[in-house]
């Protein structure tokens, strides 16, 4: 369980430090493992329990492992802080900077745009539920290429208050209707045929929007309605990552005639232990051919679901090259009203244009030079934090085999929080 813990128990040195370095760790394949150092009585945050004795945690935005005999709750009666951030999280869509980077995203709002077009004529005389709003651009568009009889537009941030004007100014006050509420305190005149949403984060999932986004199904979606997206994928590859090294360990090799090497393992700790967001994976970086390691169906994934999704990867190296990680993406697929199988797809990957999101990487603390016919397998956890709600841990676990050697190949395992 995710939790603050403060270190008890105390070394035999005087300055009672925990100095644990760099240690193999034997336990379900943790190998190689960074360990934190600490001192009795420091507050450290555990993101995942992977053994029954080594947890990995975070001390002072340094993750690592501890044993978690050395542990105990922290102040277990002390209220915690709000596990949603609400007013954080709403405050930052209550300002016009993240709408402008996601207005300004063409393949994201177009896609949207594309699928009202193309549905227009079954729209004609539904009602339409566009969850998470924001400036209500999707709303528009629905109003004003589809005709439909209602659009309920609902947005729990106080960009709301300039969506009512907007609807105004744009001449759809008798179609679109603002509420200004959070998804869980919606009351609507009506249930819907059709929940529309822009609900995806970095790896899909980040802030869990979608949890709103199924309960509002649930709630107000009627049998046999459709949901946009109706369905999403998780996306893998292991890449080469050779700039971004560069510049965050190579850096320290030389500067100014110095020997700076003493701090590339802090450099490893820094910059390697959480993923790099906002990455742009050049499509010759790719070791292997992309693999889909997680699938969503919309209309019968359930909340509980949320908690954990586990994928499985096998990828046929390519070609030669330095292994330096994992790069995640996802895609999104919106099925046609008059459900024939057709569908138009959003994908945020190296292959096409690039989104807002661009893509997730996932750096190994050293890189591993692959050549062409090994094999990299294994599985990807996304692990729901089970206190801090919009947060989650990845996990990746892989081994790497070779045609002639295939049964002598190390399992590793690496955990990423994002962001707690």
């Amino acid at each position: 369980m995710y939790r603050k813990i403060v270190m008890l128990k105390q070394s035999s040195r005087n300055d009672k430090t925990f100095k644990w370095g760099q240690i193999t760790l034997s336990q379900r394949g943790f190998l190689q493992g960074i360990c934190l150092s600490f001192r009795a009585g420091e507050r450290l945050v555990v993101l995942t329990k992977t053994s029954s004795d080594w947890w990995w945690a975070e001390l002072r935005g340094v993750c690592g492992y501890v044993p978690s005999s050395y542990l105990q709750p922290s102040d277990p009666g002390k209220e915690e802080e709000d596990p949603w951030q609400d007013e954080e999280y709403f405050g930052n869509y209550g300002t016009l900077r993240l709408h402008r980077e996601m207005l300004s995203d063409r393949p994201r709002t177009e896609a949207y745009r594309q699928v009202i077009l193309t549905n227009s004529p079954h729209l004609r005389g539904k009602v339409v539920m566009d969850l998470g709003c924001g400036t209500g651009i999707i709303s528009l568009f629905c109003a004003r290429l589809a005709q439909p009889k209602a659009v309920f537009a609902v947005e729990a941030s106080s960009i709301a208050e300039h969506t009512k004007t907007l609807v105004r100014q744009n001449g759809c006050e008798e179609v679109v209707t603002v509420f200004q509420c959070r998804a869980e305190e919606l009351s609507l005149p009506s249930r819907v045929d059709v929940l529309v949403s822009e609900w995806m984060g970095n790896c899909l999932l980040f802030e869990f929007m979608v949890e709103s986004v199924l309960q509002s199904r649930d709630r107000w979606l009627k049998e046999g309605g459709m949901m946009w997206p109706s369905g999403a994928t998780v996306c893998l590859v292991p890449c080469q990552a050779g700039s971004y090294y560069a510049e965050t360990m190579c850096f320290w090799e030389q500067l100014y005639g110095l020997d700076f090497t003493a701090l590339q393992p802090l450099a490893q700790m820094e910059f390697f232990s959480r993923p790099r967001f906002s990455h742009l994976l050049q499509p010759e970086d790719c070791l292997a051919t992309p693999c889909d390691v997680i699938n969503l169906d919309m209309l019968s994934l359930q909340v509980t679901d949320l908690e954990e999704l586990n994928g499985q990867f096998i990828f046929a190296v390519e070609k030669a090259g330095m292994f330096h990680g994992f790069t995640s993406w996802f895609r999104v697929q919106f099925q046609n009203l008059d459900r024939d199988g057709t569908t138009l797809e959003l994908d945020t990957g190296p292959y096409s244009e690039p989104t807002h999101w661009k893509q997730t990487l996932f750096m190994l603390d050293h890189p591993v030079p692959l050549v062409g016919g090994e094999t990299v397998s294994g599985n990807i956890l996304l692990h729901r934090n089970p206190v801090w709600r919009r947060h989650m841990t990845i996990t990746i676990q892989w081994s790497i085999s070779s045609t002639e050697d295939a049964e002598n190949c190390q399992v590793q395992t690496k955990s990423f929080p994002m962001w707690r």
